[in-house]
């Protein structure tokens, strides 16, 4: 008999040529060894991709592809769904039963969760029952396996390890690295079966020479139109450009770049990696930011360099879960040469168990990483984040840029309780020494900042907005939406609103309207969330910022005299609001910064040397920097392998997604977009658009929302406002005040 991996039907309703067993599996493993090679694991991507349906080769699974009706199942391959056989558990079975539990229990956690995700090694009385371990023990049939999957299961055999493992998160990245080129190249074969014009849409992409020559010249335009304007910046930037490109052919590794707020960094750090990236055959640049405001300017700006089709712009969690055929095709693998996401997609995924999340990771290795604005790392997760950046730069060919004005402090170090900070090694700053980053610092200060007199006395919202209204332009940065929205509404007529509860098209149409109304000298007042502080590059002669962290006072300095084009400094005044930082890192940030101002004589957030001590105050003030955990989760035992991957992805949510959702509104193109996903349902580009016309929200107002039919589900998993009415063209998505986690403002 011919055995199948996958059925189709055709436009007209009749079933198409199945897509052959033997087939697949061949070009799954063809592929995943070859994903497998950029880390030196070939042998080991071709053993799982070779077993990983093996399943599929026993007859009472060919029975079920072939209905009794004499019909097809079309989605029989999708496991996890009521009524569907399993068939991933026997080719992990298998494989450990033909080479052996060492190499076998590796090849076996992919395979198992090729469809379901990674599992955990083993589970608690009653939980068990998912585990790897009772899986394994509880299978059998594999007799009944074909005999032809067998024997090219057995041709392979990988004998060595890509390198001498360390203690700690290792082995447990380079197993979902590998489970990562399986699912990819499942997905990928699959696809090329299901799907044959989306397929055929991949990989149309510039060479990294191609796109270097057009950033190039898109540069040498942008820079002999600035020359014009002879504005002293300019000159300034281009020379942080030159040593950007100066410092490219460097080996690979660690690097830093310090540069203030408004120097030009977006542009000088792409840069440096396109060029570092073709020096070194590497394949790609991913650019993380940790705001989708700043991603949305970015990826203009990227997109205006390189090319519309260039860049994928990747955020979206409308495609977290494998909930129909469709969407998981529509899921992102980062195939393209420049990918511009967040710090949470990126790091979430790091540390994913779903096949979904976790397809694209291959294709960090061989990259270059620019984490913008990286002091905004959630502390709580310091610790693997920080070991998995190491581990990346070691094993996987990567090169990593820390791109911010505010220096986190990531080298290793000992903190002052006498415990040692495990960070990053061989960190290198590409702007010089500590006296050549020192004199950018002060040939770039445009701004005085100063502080209140008393740094516990509480202004009221009232008297901020009689302080504001004296100015005809001024920005003013408070740290949760509930602030932003009250203290607007105390400012007259005409003032912007910009925070998250706004749509990223929304938020973009706003920052252009603010930027042309500054160009244009109008008046222009904006309260914002700290969504505005990092990246956003607006212009004001003065700023005003609630009290916080000393990194996010600097940040929203940047917003200030940006293009120092003042006659006199800027002025940036911080204010202590009626409401504390919400809790966690913002609260202990401006708690550190208090302490600070008390040691110390006078305290300069715009000197760059003072941010070594700030964070390791920060970082030694956390209660952990893996407070949740997940490097023990992830260590394996030496005697079974054992590793709770499933656990460690639970925890590592640096937005809890259990309390939140994400809804999309009906806001210009996003009423049409909205009705297109409707009726014709979901597929990758639909999905990109749609990014930008998404909120999160609490669960409480969601099912609020839900209860009064504001909302509806227009796919599964899906949901969609039915109306405009509750979207507010100043304020954004109306609901229910709620206090809000400084968190939420990352999507």
């Amino acid at each position: 008999m011919e055995f199948i991996a996958h059925v189709r039907k055709t436009e007209g309703d009749s079933w198409a040529p199945p897509h052959l067993l033997r087939d697949h599996l061949m070009n799954t493993a063809e592929l995943a060894s070859r994903f497998a090679s950029k880390f030196h694991s070939e042998q080991w991507g071709k053993l799982a991709g070779l077993a990983h349906d093996a399943g599929k080769g026993r007859l009472i699974w060919q029975n079920y592809i072939r209905l009794k009706s004499g019909y097809y199942d079309e989605e029989a391959h999708l496991e996890g769904k009521p009524g569907k056989i399993a068939h991933a558990i026997h080719g992990a079975k298998l494989v450990e039963e033909t080479h052996g539990k060492q190499i076998g229990r590796v090849i076996s956690y992919c395979i198992a969760g090729h469809h379901a995700g990674l599992h955990d090694w083993s589970g608690a009385e009653g939980a068990g029952r998912s585990s790897l371990e009772y899986q394994l023990s509880h299978v059998d049939g594999l007799d009944e396996i074909a005999k032809f999957i067998q024997d090219a299961i057995k041709t392979v055999q990988p004998t060595k390890v890509p390198w001498s493992f360390r203690e700690g998160l290792d082995i447990s990245l380079w197993i979902r690295m590998l489970y990562s080129c399986l699912v990819d190249a499942d997905f990928l074969d699959t696809e090329a079966y299901m799907d044959i014009a989306k397929a055929n849409m991949r990989h149309d992409y510039c060479s990294i020479p191609e796109l270097l020559e057009r950033l190039n010249s898109y540069y040498d335009r942008l820079a002999s139109q600035k020359r014009e304007n002879n504005l002293p910046i300019n000159r300034i930037r281009e020379w942080i450009r030159q040593r950007c490109i100066d410092m490219a052919n460097a080996k690979q590794g660690i690097f830093s770049l310090s540069v203030p707020t408004g120097g030009g960094k977006t542009l000088s750090s792409l840069s440096f990696a396109l060029e570092h990236a073709k020096d070194h055959g590497l394949d790609r640049v991913i650019y993380v930011i940790p705001y989708t405001s700043i991603i949305e300017q970015n990826a203009d700006v990227f997109r205006n360099a390189l090319g519309e089709d260039q860049v994928v712009e990747h955020h979206s969690s409308l495609i977290e879960d494998d909930l129909t055929p469709k969407l998981r095709l529509a899921a992102e693998n980062w195939d393209a040469p420049v990918v511009v996401t967040t710090s949470v997609q990126f790091f979430e995924s790091l540390f994913a168990v779903s096949p979904s999340r976790c397809r694209k990771l291959h294709n960090i290795a061989r990259s270059v990483v620019i984490f913008d604005e990286a002091q905004l790392f959630p502390v709580e997760f310091l610790g693997p984040i920080l070991e998995t950046m190491q581990l990346l730069v070691d094993h996987y060919q990567v090169s990593v840029v820390i791109c911010t004005a505010t220096q986190p402090a990531f080298k290793e170090r000992n903190l002052v309780d006498g415990k040692v900070f495990r960070g990053l090694k061989n960190v290198r700053e590409i702007i010089g020494d500590e006296l050549e980053v020192k004199r950018l610092y002060d040939s770039l200060r445009r701004v005085m900042v100063k502080f209140p007199d008393d740094i516990y006395s509480q202004s009221s919202w009232e008297e901020i907005a009689e302080q504001l209204v004296k100015h005809e332009q001024v920005l003013c940065v408070v740290s949760d939406r509930r602030s932003c929205r009250e203290l607007h509404s105390l400012m007259p007529e005409g003032t912007y609103h910009l925070s998250a509860l706004m749509c990223g098209q929304h938020r973009s149409e706003v920052i252009q309207e603010i930027k042309a109304k500054l160009e244009r000298n109008e008046p222009c007042r904006v309260i914002s969330t700290q969504l505005v502080e990092a990246g956003v590059d607006l212009d004001f002669p003065i700023v005003y910022r609630a009290f916080a962290g000393l990194d996010s006072v600097a940040q929203a300095a940047g917003r200030c005299n940006r293009e120092g084009s003042l006659p006199h400094m800027g002025e940036v005044v911080i204010f202590v609001p009626p409401r504390q930082p919400p809790p966690g890192i913002l609260r202990k940030a401006a708690e550190t910064t208090r302490s600070l101002c008390a040691a110390m004589e006078k305290i300069d957030p715009l000197d760059h040397s003072i941010y070594e001590r700030y964070f390791s105050e920060l970082y030694w003030k956390a209660n952990s920097l893996d407070a949740y955990g997940i490097s023990s989760l992830l260590k394996p035992t030496r005697s079974d392998l054992g590793i709770f991957f499933k656990q460690a992805a639970d925890r590592f949510k640096i937005i809890d997604d259990t309390n939140q959702r994400t809804i999309l509104v009906r806001y210009g193109k996003g009423n049409e977009l909205i009705d297109v996903l409707k009726y014709r349902g979901p597929d990758r580009s639909l999905l990109r658009q749609l990014q930008r016309y998404a909120v999160n929200v609490y669960i409480e107002q969601f099912y609020m929302l839900l209860g009064r039919g504001s909302i509806d589900e227009v796919q599964p998993g899906i949901y969609a406002m039915t109306s405009e009415i509750e979207y507010d063209r100043q304020l954004g998505l109306m609901v229910d005040d709620i206090q809000f986690d400084a968190k939420d403002l990352i999507i």
